[in-house]
């Protein structure tokens, strides 16, 4: 029996690592979203197989297809028809935001995955949906955001958790360009992204989400205490139904993070601060990091990085959704992909958002 047991397991795990070996079946839920390209890009590459679109949009379908070289036969009018033919082992959400949850919906009870391009859902209540669904039938549901790319947020969380400036005081995260419409997305996406019902609110959800989240990674899944926001309509001709600036205070017990969301800067940014007791670092964009530690009143000795991009499987969302999916990684506790992460998020959108209407604090319950 014994010789027959070792072969067994000899197959058995030959058959596992080829498994983890083929590419990753990827249905694509939507192309109105203008990351779409992300994935057609990943598709080229051996390790990644997109099995199926759903699209209504036969117009839109056919101009992607076109595009990338890819037959009409890979698209289906519904979400539902697309599972059952292809079978994916997971799906990627590139519509609205407001149809993660149906993404959700439709693929828990199946098994299959989710990543949902930033913010996790349109709503808190959306969201306390779709978790419940993941955590009932055991699948992944991660967010891609393209600030977990940069290997600057990389080192300055690193840095940080270090202790490197001491304790943090005051976090500042800035994002914003020139306005969906005034950058030139197509028009399916400015459709949506413009849609308080669709996108959830304007430069608040679309670029609000990426403070709430890199807070949330760097204080290691602290709640707040309360969120204090405030937004205005500066370009009503191209934003008539949503907020186009925001800015968003998140208080915690020892810290406070502030998130400045613009649709109205002249040039498009991604940056963050951590100002802690002893020191400070300023992650410029992906590439460019400066530390500086204090000296007297006003001076400072300053350090400057320039880095090359995340390693593997950190340089690229589709790398680390197969990582995650076949076993070979397990996301650290509020990771900016994770769903503790993103739940988090949510709360603070939300936060925002009534804060935003009502002119006053939220308190968000302990």
């Amino acid at each position: 029996m014994k010789p027959l047991f070792l072969l067994l397991f000899f197959f058995l795990t030959i058959y596992q690592t080829e498994a983890q070996d083929q590419p990753l079946k990827i249905g694509v839920a939507g192309l109105n979203h203008g990351h779409v390209g992300w994935v057609f890009t990943a598709n080229k590459r051996s390790d990644i197989e997109i099995v199926g679109i759903a699209e209504p949009n036969r117009e839109l379908a056919e101009c992607y297809m076109k595009q990338h070289g890819l037959s009409m036969d890979l698209v289906f009018d519904t979400l539902e028809e697309m599972l059952e033919k292809t079978k994916p082992e997971v799906v990627t959400g590139f519509g609205t935001t407001f149809a993660h949850l149906e993404i959700v919906q439709h693929c828990a009870p199946k098994g299959i995955h989710v990543m949902v391009e930033k913010p996790l859902a349109v709503s808190l209540e959306h969201a306390l949906e779709m978790k419940a669904l993941a955590e009932l039938h055991k699948i992944h549901l991660i967010t891609n955001y393209e600030t977990s790319w940069y290997a600057t947020n990389e080192k300055a969380h690193e840095l940080f958790l270090a202790g490197q400036i001491g304790d943090a005081r005051k976090i500042v995260v800035r994002d914003g360009h020139r306005g969906p419409k005034k950058i030139g997305v197509g028009p399916e996406f400015l459709e949506w992204l413009t849609d308080p019902h669709l996108n959830g609110a304007g430069a608040l959800m679309d670029f609000g989400c990426y403070g709430a989240n890199l807070s949330t990674w760097l204080l290691q899944g602290q709640r707040p205490i309360s969120v204090t926001a405030i937004t205005q309509q500066l370009n009503p001709a191209d934003n008539p139904k949503v907020d186009d600036e925001a800015t968003i205070i998140v208080t915690y017990p020892n810290s406070q993070t502030i998130i400045e969301a613009s649709w109205n800067w002249p040039i498009g940014r991604k940056d963050m601060e951590i100002h802690g007791l002893t020191g400070a670092i300023f992650a410029d964009n992906a590439k460019s990091l400066r530390i500086r530690m204090a000296q007297g009143y006003d001076g400072f000795r300053e350090e400057k990085f320039e880095l090359d991009s995340r390693k593997a499987p950190f340089d690229d969302p589709f790398s680390v959704l197969k990582a995650v999916v076949r076993g070979k990684l397990k996301l650290s506790p509020f990771d900016p992909y994770s769903l503790e992460n993103n739940m988090i998020v949510m709360e603070i959108l939300q936060a925002a958002k009534e804060s935003a209407a009502s002119g006053k604090t939220v308190f968000l319950s302990k």
